[in-house]
């Protein structure tokens, strides 16, 4: 009996060390794929327990909630011809993980770089059909619903969903700034001129 009760152990602990690589769990806010040998096999788990088998199979977790791409200030020309700069963020999530995986490898550096090339396109894009006025007062809230769209669609391809994306502040270059301000000063005096005669 003595002789039965080591081999009894070691086999207890290789089953308990194959069972405990055996399952995951994929929490709510996760999204999570099955890899066999480096090929997506399965994708798009449910919260809960799940089992793979060890040593074959692996597993790959990604953050699934909402996200915030916070791009650097970008210069875009206006329909004028004018120079504005837009400060502007995207909130955007992991839609369809499998495609993620292919599309990025899982990298949210890679991903977030990939988007904000996207999003400066269509920011370049709606700026250049537009004049400074149209930007910054009258159609912002046109713009913001156009971008995100856009962005949305241009997205997919990287598995992700964009759900908003906001212009956080348009600044004007100094130059445009003085030329701007100059030609407000000019149109004040030639009111004041007019209201004087």
């Amino acid at each position: 009996m003595n002789n039965k009760s080591p081999l009894l152990i070691i086999i207890g602990v290789v089953l308990a060390i194959v069972l405990f690589n055996s399952v995951f769990l994929v929490y709510q806010w996760e999204k999570a794929i099955k890899l066999r040998f480096g090929e997506i096999i399965a994708s798009d788990y449910e919260p809960g327990i799940h089992f793979k088998w060890p040593l074959v199979n692996t597993i790959r977790k990604f953050d699934a909630r909402l996200r915030t791409l916070d791009a650097r200030p970008e210069r875009f020309l206006t329909l004028e011809k004018k120079d504005v700069i837009v400060d502007s963020y995207v909130k955007w999530r992991i839609a369809n993980v499998a495609q993620y995986y292919r599309s990025t490898g899982g990298n949210a550096d890679k991903t977030s770089r990939l988007l904000a090339e996207r999003i400066n396109t269509a920011l370049r894009n709606e700026f250049g059909k537009r004049t400074i006025q149209e930007v910054v007062s009258g159609e912002r809230q046109e713009i913001m619903d156009l971008l995100t769209k856009d962005a949305d669609v241009q997205a997919n391809d990287l598995g992700v969903e964009v759900l908003d994306v906001r212009v956080k502040q348009i600044d004007l270059p100094t130059e445009v700034s003085e030329s701007v301000y100059g030609r407000m000063s000019a149109e004040r005096e030639r009111v004041a001129r007019d209201l004087r005669a």
